[in-house]
C-alpha cells in the first residue's frame, strides 16, 4: 500500500517516522513527496490541502488524524462513495472528561467569583461554596458518554441530548425533538456535538433564549457551533453568567476578537483534548492492514449522519 500524509496544520514528521514503523511493508510520505499520486491507496488527513483530490484520484481509503472528519466531509472535492475512518480512543476521551470536569468545577465551585475577590482582596468564605448544578450535554457518543459517567460518579446531576436515546445509568436522556425540555433544566451547558449541517451556528441567541437565565456555557466542540456575537450579547444581558470556549469559528482566535478580554469568559487554544500519536497510529495502521486484507473497517463513519 502506497500513503500520502497531508495537513496544512500539523506537523507530519513525526507522524510519517511512527507510520512507516508501524507498517513496515507499505510505502508512507508526505503528499508533496509523491511522484505518482494515482498510485496512492491510502490518504490520512487534517485540514488538507484544498485541491488534495484533484491529485489523489484513486485513494480507496481515506483515514483522519483524529476524531473529527468535519474537515474532510467539508472538502467539495470528496468522492461521494469514499469511506472515511476516524479515530477513536480512550486516550482521546480521558483528557477530554478531564478538562471537562475543569471548565464545570470552575463555575460549580465558584472559581469564577473567587478570581475576581483576589483581585479585590475580598475574604468571602462562604458557607456553601457550590452552585449545586444541573449539567446538560449535548452530544452523547464517545466522548460525552464518557464524561456524563464520570460526571455521575462525582455526584453531579447530570443530562444530556442527543439523536437517539442513551440508556447510561444516572443520566436523563432527551432526544432530537426535546431541545427545549433539556435546555429548561439545564445549568452548565457542554457542547460535544459533531459538525454537521445540522449543529452548525447551533449556539445562538434563540438557543440562549431558551436556556435558564444565567447559565454556564461550554464549548469543546467545533468552533463552528457558536455564533460569538451571540455569546457576547447573551452574557451582558445575564442570560450566559459565563463561558468557557476551546474552539472557535476562526482559529487562531484573532487577537482583537472580545472574547479575549472578557471578564466572563475562559478561553483555551483548542487544547481540550489532542490526538497522540500513541493512540493514533495504532488504529490507523489496523486499517490499513484490513483495507488491505478486505475486511470490515474499524471506526468507519456513516457519511449521512456526518460522524
Amino acid at each position: 500500500m502506497i500513503i500520502a500524509l497531508d495537513s496544512k496544520t500539523k506537523n507530519l514528521v513525526p507522524w510519517v517516522k511512527a507510520l512507516r514503523e508501524a507498517l513496515p511493508s507499505d510505502t508512507v510520505m508526505v503528499s508533496d513527496e509523491v511522484q505518482h499520486p494515482n498510485e496512492v491507496d491510502i490518504a490520512i488527513l487534517w485540514n488538507h490541502s484544498h485541491d488534495f483530490f484533484k491529485r489523489f484520484i484513486n485513494v480507496k481509503l481515506v483515514c483522519s488524524l483524529g476524531a473529527g472528519v468535519d474537515h474532510i466531509l467539508s472538502d467539495p472535492l470528496l468522492p461521494s462513495q469514499m469511506p472515511i475512518v476516524r479515530v477513536v480512543s480512550e486516550e482521546l476521551s480521558g483528557p477530554m472528561s478531564i478538562y471537562c470536569i475543569g471548565a464545570i468545577t470552575y463555575f460549580e465551585r465558584k472559581f469564577d467569583e473567587y478570581r475576581i475577590h483576589q483581585e479585590k482582596r475580598i475574604w468571602n468564605q462562604e458557607a456553601d461554596p457550590e452552585r449545586h448544578l444541573r449539567v446538560g450535554l449535548m452530544g452523547l457518543g464517545q466522548l460525552g458518554s464518557d464524561l456524563a459517567r464520570k460526571l455521575v460518579m462525582l455526584g453531579f446531576n447530570v443530562c444530556g441530548w442527543s439523536k437517539s436515546r442513551k440508556e447510561i445509568e444516572g443520566v436523563k436522556s432527551f432526544v432530537e425533538d426535546q431541545l427545549e425540555d433539556f435546555l429548561s433544566i439545564t445549568d452548565v451547558l457542554v457542547c460535544m456535538l459533531p459538525a454537521t449541517k445540522q449543529t452548525m451556528s447551533i449556539l445562538n441567541k434563540s438557543l440562549f433564549m431558551k436556556m435558564k437565565p444565567g447559565s454556564y456555557l461550554i464549548n469543546v466542540g467545533r468552533g463552528q457551533h457558536q455564533v460569538n456575537g451571540d455569546i457576547l450579547q447573551a452574557l451582558e444581558s445575564g442570560r450566559l453568567k459565563g463561558a468557557f470556549l476551546d474552539v472557535f469559528p476562526v482559529e487562531p482566535l484573532p487577537s482583537s476578537d472580545p472574547l479575549w478580554s472578557h471578564p466572563k469568559v475562559v478561553v483555551t487554544p483548542h487544547i481540550a483534548v489532542v490526538t497522540k500519536l500513541g493512540a493514533a497510529v495504532p488504529m490507523i495502521a489496523e486499517n490499513v492492514e484490513r483495507l488491505s486484507r478486505g475486511e470490515a473497517l474499524l471506526n468507519l463513519i456513516d457519511r449521512s449522519s456526518g460522524y
